[in-house]
């Protein structure tokens, strides 16, 4: 793997980590990449080709002949599945329902992983998702875990129009087996309770600035 940049951001879900992320890529000039939609992306593909994501065989029998394509444009990851995107429909109730047994099964994570890493030999990235700085990039030094209280995340999710239940989703983040949302030991914690997005973006970039990387002006 070639040398490169990558700005890892986890947190769980509506800690705000997406619009840090994005908001981020944009400051630094750097591609954004969004590996929690690859999940929802797979768990999208399954339902709608008749797979239940509660059963690892059925899920398993289909990844073969998934046609799963991740690529970049306009500075943002995309995925197109057997040609076509997906992304209308990756925040529907059915897609919040499972997507967490999508990314428990070892063999989605390890295949979603890979495609992850693949990013990093072509651009210099802010990547977004639950085990990106402690999985899939362990090795870069600039870690960062967007957190919030319960009750703000719980918040935010009603106003996106969102009833997945935050608990829940917790706990299965956190409990599964393989790569479980975790907070990397060197990484960078802020609570986005009481902040904008500006300003959790501006705590970022000062942290980044005194590890010494240069960001744009």
């Amino acid at each position: 793997m070639r040398s490169c940049t990558i700005v890892a951001i986890d947190g769980p879900a509506a800690s705000g980590k997406s619009t840090v992320a994005r908001t981020l890529a944009r400051r630094l000039r750097l591609a954004y990449v969004n590996s929690g939609a690859m999940y929802r992306a797979v768990t999208w593909w399954m339902l709608r080709h008749g797979a239940d994501p509660q059963d690892p065989e059925a899920v398993l029998a289909r990844v073969p002949r998934m046609p799963m394509e991740c690529g970049l444009e306009n500075g943002a990851s995309t995925i197109r599945m057997g040609g076509e995107d997906p992304g209308p429909h990756l925040c529907d109730d059915a897609i919040n329902q499972n997507v967490s047994a999508i990314a428990r099964m070892p063999e989605i994570r390890r295949m979603l992983v890979e495609k992850q890493r693949a990013y990093a030999e072509h651009c210099d990235l802010v990547m977004e998702g639950r085990d990106i700085g402690s999985v899939v990039f362990p090795d870069t030094p600039y870690k960062f875990y967007i957190d919030a209280s319960p009750e703000v995340r719980a918040r935010r999710r009603a106003l996106q129009g969102q009833r997945d239940a935050i608990t829940a989703r917790d706990r299965a983040d956190t409990s599964r087996k393989t790569s479980p949302l975790t907070i990397a030991e060197d990484a960078y914690v802020i609570d986005s309770s009481n902040l904008t997005i500006d300003g959790v973006v501006g705590e970022i970039i000062g942290r980044l600035k005194l590890k010494g990387l240069e960001v744009p002006d």
